[in-house]
């Protein structure tokens, strides 16, 4: 097993701040500007910055684990620190002068991504330009770059844009995740120089044409379920500590939270395997299904655990006041992320199935 000692020391750090501010956060359907700070300082937006570049590389193993961490005290910090790292994981897969720009004022830049393929775009002599509407922007109100994929007849690319060139709408209004700040992004005839695009299918393969780093050979499917499952289990084992804390004494009650809590385990031990194949290298066909099913299958039980010992807790623990209620809002929306759905993964597979 890795050494997890410094890194789980900053994350919960960053997790006693994000847990004070949860409640507003929920309100004011933002982060404070603090926890933003925290989470930064605790090293979340250089996780998968290249080392020449200023980054702390670290596994995903390592990853998982912080990220859950925060998730623990607040479901949308946890979740914002997540996207954090995967920005910059995505980043790296940027022509060499266009890592340059985006790291420009060192590796805490923040860089979100808009992955629903939206806007028009239009090739001009050195690169194109793009005008449109990108919506889930998970952290775009902190956020000091954008990448945005969009198709240029070509084929589908992903294009860096600085902040001051693209507007933000606010769109995300939720039952639950209300902190993420996941609005839309908007561009009006903005250029994009030739060295801050790539192709999409880099990033899916995992095979960056400049970046050497390993965790740019990933394949996007052997990891994307970390990115949006970590955050769901650390809010999982959030609620199950919230509801430890007025369990019932009737046996009903009883088996419900004993179930929860190895429903919650075993999607600990199934997140697990996939961060340790991803930190080996093990990126054969049969793992990078294996891992979107294994991620998929995980979040279904952990949904599965807070909405058991949610019903459990009665009208007192469902009172809009109380934080087993936030928690539950939170797991129900992030769940339901195109990521996590079950039926895509299943899709991928039991392909190799039915054309054997």
């Amino acid at each position: 097993m890795p050494d997890l000692t410094g890194l789980l020391s900053a994350a919960e750090a960053a997790a006693e701040v994000a847990a004070r501010h949860a409640a507003t956060a929920d309100t004011d359907r933002r982060l404070s500007d603090e926890v933003v700070e925290t989470l930064i300082t605790a090293g979340f937006a250089r996780r998968f910055v290249p080392e020449h570049l200023g980054g702390a590389p670290v596994g995903f193993t390592e990853l998982m684990e912080s990220v859950a961490t925060v998730a623990e005290g607040c479901a949308s910090a946890g979740w914002v620190a997540s996207l954090m790292a995967q920005g910059a994981r995505i980043s790296g897969y940027l022509p060499a002068e266009g890592q340059a720009e985006v790291w420009a004022k060192g590796p805490d830049t923040l860089v979100v991504v808009g992955f629903v393929s939206q806007g028009s775009v239009r090739a001009v002599d050195g690169g194109w330009v793009l005008s449109g509407d990108w919506p889930y922007v998970s952290g775009i109100e902190f956020s000091e770059w954008a990448l945005l994929l969009a198709d240029d007849g070509d084929g589908a690319r992903f294009f860096a844009v600085p902040r001051p060139d693209y507007g933000i709408t606010e769109s995300w209004f939720t039952l639950g995740m209300r902190a993420t700040g996941s609005h839309s992004l908007t561009l009006d005839e903005v250029f994009v120089p030739a060295h801050r695009s790539f192709p999409r299918d880099e990033m899916f393969l995992g095979r960056p044409a400049v970046s050497r780093e390993p965790f740019h050979t990933a394949p996007l499917f052997a990891v994307n379920g970390l990115t949006f499952g970590s955050p769901v289990l650390g809010a999982a084992r959030g609620a199950l500590k919230l509801a430890a804390r007025t369990l019932p004494a009737r046996d009903a009650a009883r088996t419900g939270f004993a179930r929860a809590a190895g429903e919650i385990e075993a999607a600990t031990l199934l997140l697990t395997r996939v961060a340790e194949n991803a930190d080996l290298g093990l990126y054969d066909d049969d793992r990078v299904r294996r891992a979107s099913l294994d991620s998929a299958l995980a979040v279904d039980l952990l949904a599965g655990a807070v909405e058991r010992v949610f019903a459990e807790a009665g009208t007192r623990g469902q009172r809009e006041t109380q934080p087993l209620n936030r928690v539950w809002r939170d797991v129900r929306v992030a769940a339901g992320h195109g990521a996590l759905r079950f039926e895509p993964a299943a899709m991928r597979f039991t392909e190799p199935l039915l054309s054997a």
